[in-house]
């Protein structure tokens, strides 16, 4: 960053506010194109490469219901959402021993009141 002089302070601020409307410009054309939601869907094929599945095994998961996945009505297709996805894969969190002992520690200290 350069110094700056009292003379030239005005001038560094205009273009501070040109390129701060820039910014805001681009912010709000982001957010009046929203993302085609068909990009964020999944094929059988997509989706068990994703979860690095097979996709016989991915068809045994929905088969059972033990996984998330769309299907219209009278369809064959199957589709997947990709955070459906990720958050199916964050239910199966397993708590390190440090998380357990924090929960247990918690647990006792509420029970001790």
């Amino acid at each position: 960053m350069k110094n700056l002089t009292f003379d030239q302070l005005p001038q560094a601020v205009g273009e501070l506010f040109v390129k701060l409307e820039k910014i805001e410009q681009l912010l709000l054309a982001g957010k009046n194109n929203p993302v085609q939601e068909t990009s964020d869907l999944l094929t059988v094929q997509e989706a068990a490469a994703y979860l690095h599945l097979s996709v016989p095994t991915l068809y045994g998961y929905v088969s059972k219901n033990t996984i998330p996945f769309c299907k219209r009505p009278g369809s064959k297709r199957l589709w997947f959402s990709k955070q459906e996805l990720t958050e199916w894969i964050k239910t199966g969190h397993q708590q390190t021993i440090a998380e357990v002992n924090a929960e247990v520690e918690q647990t006792l200290s509420r029970q001790k009141k």
